[in-house]
């Protein structure tokens, strides 16, 4: 039996302005900046938090042509992830 989910995917289309948006903006941590040869594995988390956030170049090296349209569509209408951040202040003004 599964007792927690470590990592989610996020689809972006650079990750050097994802990963400046997520942790220079939200105040995300980088947890895992890796490269595979394949794709770079660059993950993010809430200090403090086992909940890692990974920063997926659409058009990655094992992907195809027609899978990353497929996902640049779903990204064009919202529709290629959801994820819920939790703050203890969302009124207050924000860095964005």
């Amino acid at each position: 039996m599964f007792n927690d989910i470590t990592h989610s995917r996020v689809f972006v289309n650079d990750q050097d302005e994802a990963l400046d948006f997520y942790v220079n903006k939200l105040g995300l941590e980088v947890s895992a900046d890796v490269d595979l040869e394949i794709m770079r594995w660059l993950t993010v988390r809430a200090p403090g938090s086992d909940h890692n956030i990974l920063l997926e170049q659409v058009d990655a090296s094992f992907r195809d042509e027609d899978s990353a349209e497929k996902i640049q569509q779903l990204m064009s209408k919202g529709d290629a992830c959801m994820f819920i951040l939790q703050t203890e202040n969302c009124r207050a003004p924000s860095t964005i």
